[in-house]
């Protein structure tokens, strides 16, 4: 079963993305922080990622770093929910492979960054 993290301050953002991709065949965890992130990251391999760029204690960003240094293996995707072209650019050159702004829509096409390995860039909501 594939491992996700869900990163997002937002309680029902998490609890909407921990059921949806729970009922994809995901193992979902989450967390509210970027701290919270990196110390689940230290004890658990993860498949994906889906990171907010705003976190309460550090830009997304840096979580991204943090998260590419401990799983490379692991997919990242951004979530944001300010269609920011520049923060985009800049997690793609440290590794996060596509990103989706909120409100989103939960159809495959959305996701596909979780569900493609070669996906290139950003998924339209």
């Amino acid at each position: 079963m594939p491992r996700m993290l869900v990163v997002d301050d937002e309680p029902k953002i998490c609890d909407c993305l921990k059921a949806h991709f729970a009922a994809k065949g995901f193992s979902v965890a989450c967390a509210s922080s970027g701290t919270e992130a990196i110390d689940w990251l230290m004890d658990h391999p993860a498949d994906v990622v889906l990171l907010d760029i705003r976190l309460p204690d550090m830009l997304g960003i840096e979580v991204l770093k943090r998260a590419k240094d401990l799983r490379p293996e692991a997919k990242v995707v951004m979530v944001t929910a300010l269609d920011d072209e520049e923060r985009a650019i800049e997690a793609k050159v440290y590794g996060a492979c596509g990103y989706v702004t909120k409100p989103f829509d939960f159809s495959d096409l959305t996701w596909q960054a979780v569900f493609e390995p070669s996906f290139p860039g950003r998924a339209s909501s």
